[in-house]
């Protein structure tokens, strides 16, 4: 399965760019715009030399449409023809496990060798909403290794509850395929913004994506550790690790500042507790920042790599270079979605990806 795990380099680029999606809602703009955005952004970004693309869980935000990555992935599989598609991620506490075996089970299925199941196990979402989808407002870290163990034994059809070994007991999740552990199953990524979900990574070979675009200060103690800890394993003989990075290219660094700010102004919104969907880059420059909320603003853009292509480019590599991940997952959260298919486009092109050869020495 690690050639499932292991992705290529194309162009110019060191390691692997992937592409992490929230189907972005800008004022002005439905849901389905935002759908429609994200569809075309999987198709171009299979042409430009994107690795895999991934579609994450949110529910309540007026500015993400990606509440459901099973639906949407299903849409993009059908939309697509190579680019590995997934969950960036799935908040497992959210749902049953039999449920998710089954989902992507089915996508395993539908879109055979293309589908990776990414885990998280916070509510992404409020309190109020976690509660709607019956869950505890404070859930407990320490049932999501159960759950996991859950999941993967009903995707590798090994579910037994009564511990009797009797067929006749069994529980399955069908869609699925028997067979040796880890044959039939889409390969499990582990998330985190902190050490659970590396530590947990680590002891079971798993591969591990951290989210470095909101949780930058914790991104090199949590690669250490998933390294230092790791154990090989069936699907994994040793450590492979993403890193999500929020970055916005545009033709000149004036214009991309211009568009990150939209994405700053809808995050402090959403710390404010008062969420909408991603305003306008005029409605971001004609906003009353207070000091504090200037503040927070600059402290977000820190972390956002944007500018022209080749400043964008050079951040990236950086970054790559600070952390050794061995995979980049962009996001680009900015209004109006040509500006954010043009982002992409950009960096593509920086990294000379855009009908470029794989990297020599990288594994499919």
């Amino acid at each position: 399965m690690s050639d499932q795990i292991r992705g290529v380099a194309r162009g110019e680029s060191g390691v692997p760019l992937s592409i992490l999606d929230l189907a972005t809602v800008g004022a002005g703009d439905t849901p389905a715009d935002a759908l429609r955005t994200t569809t075309e952004l999987a198709r171009r970004a299979e042409g430009w030399g994107y690795h895999r693309f991934w579609v994450a869980e949110h529910h309540g935000m007026p500015s993400v449409a990606s509440s459901s990555p099973a639906v949407i992935l299903a849409h993009l599989g059908a939309n697509t023809r190579s680019i590995r598609l997934g969950s960036g991620g799935v908040m497992l506490p959210n749902h049953a496990p039999i449920i998710v075996a089954e989902q992507f089970g089915t996508l395993h299925a539908l879109h055979p060798g293309r589908i990776d199941l990414g885990l998280g196990r916070a509510p992404g979402t409020d309190q109020a909403t976690a509660r709607a989808l019956r869950r505890r407002a404070t859930p407990d870290a320490d049932d999501f290794p159960e759950q996991l163990a859950e999941l993967i034994a009903f995707l590798d059809d090994t579910y037994d509850p009564h511990g009797f070994d009797d067929p006749r007991m069994r529980i399955r999740a069908i869609p699925g395929e028997a067979g040796a552990p880890g044959s039939g199953r889409p390969p499990i990524w582990l998330l985190g913004s902190s050490g659970f979900s590396a530590g947990l990574a680590a002891l079971l070979g798993l591969p591990f994506a951290f989210a470095h675009h909101f949780s930058s200060a914790n991104t090199i103690p949590a690669l250490e550790l998933y390294r230092s800890r790791f154990e090989p394993s069936e699907v994994l003989d040793k450590p492979y690790a993403l890193i999500g990075v929020s970055a916005v290219a545009a033709d000149t660094g004036e214009e991309a500042l211009r568009r990150a700010r939209t994405g700053a102004l809808g995050m402090l919104r959403l710390r404010r507790g008062m969420p909408t969907p991603l305003p306008t880059p005029e409605e971001a420059e004609a906003y009353p920042y207070s000091p504090i909320e200037e503040q927070f603003v600059q402290e977000w853009l820190g972390n956002v790599v944007h500018g022209d292509p080749a400043t964008v480019r050079a951040g990236l590599d950086a970054l790559r270079e600070r952390t050794g991940a061995d995979e980049l997952m962009i996001t680009t959260g900015v209004h109006g979605g040509e500006s954010r298919l043009r982002s992409f486009e950009l960096i593509a092109e920086a990294y000379g990806m855009i009908g470029g050869e794989a990297a020599e020495g990288a594994r499919a």
